[in-house]
């Protein structure tokens, strides 16, 4: 087991306030860092907007054209820096309340969209051609699959919630969405940097460097298998929730992506990351491996154990999860998995950037096939930012979605809202395609929105909710406003490495 050196300490100088305020000022909220990014990108605005229309253009003309091209239009945050005034649209579509008190229920009673035979498709869904053609409009089998990732990132965010202590050695809940999987080794990642030991001392919580970040599962049901031709392993990772992972975020600084594998084109050489991103993947803790040596060794152990069967793997996560995604994808598109012959796909929900145009081009060329859903309005897909750190590329495709699209979703959502993952799945679930309104006949149910984003949802919704005296304090829901699914399988596995 690798044992990692004494973490630098952050930088921090000691302020002269009372005790009680040391802790709270130690763990700054999801939204509270999600707004500074909001003002990050207002002072922005006005360079963006020079650079997203030409000095020509009359400020008339290219509201216009915002207005008819919705792709078009500026992201709300840099609406609110131009004083435009944001209003919920009176005529929202007519919706029958027997149907709206359907989609308020925990789950719908008409239950998820079925779910066809993919197994002469499989590997088109996963990717192997780019997802060409499947996009826009939007296949339906490949909603299907997107949200139900989405969902597995979503019982990593829970069994995190479950117990934010947890440790190798301790049991976790995983409250897996889908029963046709089983967890069969939980995820640790390991901060770089720590506390300054009078700061630790007063927010013990804050000061913890090793965190349960997600969980390795399996398909081992053989009429899943059937069905989607192929067993599949999924590797799924949490977004940003410790202190310590937020200051690795900020660490902007390209570094290089060396895994030791050996690649044909020069340039993969030249492959850099961001340092905070690298730091987490890589960085050992003092009774854990890091989270590279993890994921490879759970991937290499499941291949061994089902060879000669069709296998695909699939790495989902969302905000820092879905960088940390891509980061594992290319390691394992360049070892475990391309000795296997075991594709290797990525679907990630909210991501930032993760590196350079050399990686970006390295991780193509190793086969591993990334998917990016982003909303329109959602900042963290934009940080870092490519000024003033130019170098920074996308990775694979992009599935854009708005959420101004969604008929429930105030136009005017703020940040944390347009970062939700719950939001980003009840975006995909509806999304069509680029010029097509949301579906009609999505049947997801949108308690968990109206829990996660009350303040985002329209009135007429919420009012809605009110009537049918459905708690809208938290009751019955975790940390993060979700909701325990009637139906939802959780898997307890010991964390030992």
């Amino acid at each position: 087991m690798s044992t990692a050196a004494a973490p630098p300490s952050l930088t921090l100088h000691r302020p002269a306030v009372p005790a009680t305020a040391r802790v709270s000022a130690a763990a700054p909220g999801n939204a509270t860092h999600l707004s500074n990014l909001d003002k990050l990108f207002r002072n922005r605005g006005a360079a963006v907007e020079s650079c997203a229309a030409p000095a020509a253009v009359e400020p008339a003309v290219a509201g216009a054209r915002r207005r008819q091209h919705p792709l078009l239009r500026l992201p709300s945050f840099l609406a609110r820096a131009r004083g435009e005034a944001l209003r919920e649209d009176p005529a929202a579509p007519a919706m029958s309340p027997r149907r709206l008190e359907r989609l308020l229920q925990p789950v719908a009673p008409d239950g998820p969209s079925p779910r066809g035979n993919i197994a002469a498709a499989w590997r088109r869904l996963h990717g192997e051609d780019g997802w060409r053609g499947l996009l826009d409009p939007l296949h339906p089998d490949l909603r299907r699959e997107i949200v139900r990732y989405g969902e597995l990132v979503d019982a990593a965010y829970g069994a995190f919630l479950s117990r934010p202590d947890a440790e190798p050695g301790h049991r976790v809940r995983v409250p897996l969405p889908d029963a046709a999987y089983r967890v069969t080794a939980p995820l640790f990642a390991t901060s770089s940097v720590g506390l300054p030991a009078w700061l630790a001392a007063a927010a013990p919580c804050a000061a913890q460097r090793t965190s349960l970040v997600g969980y390795v599962a399996v398909c081992d049901s053989a009429a899943e298998v059937r069905r989607m031709g192929r067993r599949d392993i999924v590797i799924a990772l949490r977004g940003t929730c410790t202190v310590l992972e937020w200051a690795e975020n900020v660490r902007a600084g390209l570094v290089p992506a060396t895994d030791g594998h050996a690649d044909a084109s020069p340039e993969a050489s030249k492959a850099k990351v961001e340092c905070g991103f690298w730091n987490i993947y890589k960085t050992a803790g003092e009774r854990s491996p890091s989270l590279s040596e993890m994921v490879v060794s759970e991937v290499r152990r499941l291949l061994d154990q089902y060879r000669g069967e069709e296998v695909s793997i699939t790495v989902t996560g969302h905000s820092l999860g879905a960088a940390l995604a891509v980061l594992i994808a290319d390691e394992l598109a360049g070892g475990a998995a391309r000795r296997a012959g075991a594709p290797v796909a990525v679907f990630s929900f909210g991501g930032p950037r993760v590196g350079n145009r050399a990686f970006a081009a390295r991780v193509e060329a190793r086969g591993a096939r990334v998917l990016r859903v982003v909303n329109a309005h959602d900042v963290v897909p934009r940080f870092p930012p490519s000024l003033p750190l130019p170098g920074y590329a996308d990775v694979g495709r992009e599935l854009r979605l708005d959420s101004r699209a969604s008929p429930f979703l105030r136009p005017d959502a703020d940040a944390a809202c347009c970062h939700d993952l719950e939001a980003y799945i009840h975006l995909v679930d509806g999304f069509l395609g680029s010029h097509c309104p949301f579906r009609d006949n999505a049947k997801r149910s949108i308690l968990r929105l109206v829990k996660n984003q009350g303040g985002n949802v329209k009135h007429l919704y919420m009012s809605k909710a009110k009537d049918m005296r459905i708690q809208l304090d938290g009751g019955g829901a975790d940390m993060l406003g979700r909701v325990d699914m009637p139906g939802a399988a959780s898997t307890v596995v010991e964390c030992v490495h």
